[in-house]
């Protein structure tokens, strides 16, 4: 009997757990798109300001 019970409640935290998993990895996956997208849009930016700079000095 206690065989039975600890194999259902193993049975019963897989499901659950597998869909926890698969949630925490998409969510890790869009907060590094983000995190990149932010760093490519700074460094783009700080590129335009120096050209912006440059245009208005000569």
């Amino acid at each position: 009997m206690p065989t039975e019970f600890w194999a259902n409640a193993i049975y019963s935290l897989i499901p659950t757990v597998f869909i926890g998993l698969v949630f925490w990895l998409v969510m890790r996956s869009i907060v590094r798109a983000d995190r990149t997208e932010r760093k490519t849009y700074a460094k783009i930016e700080a590129e335009e300001r120096a050209k912006l700079e440059a245009s208005a000095k000569h």
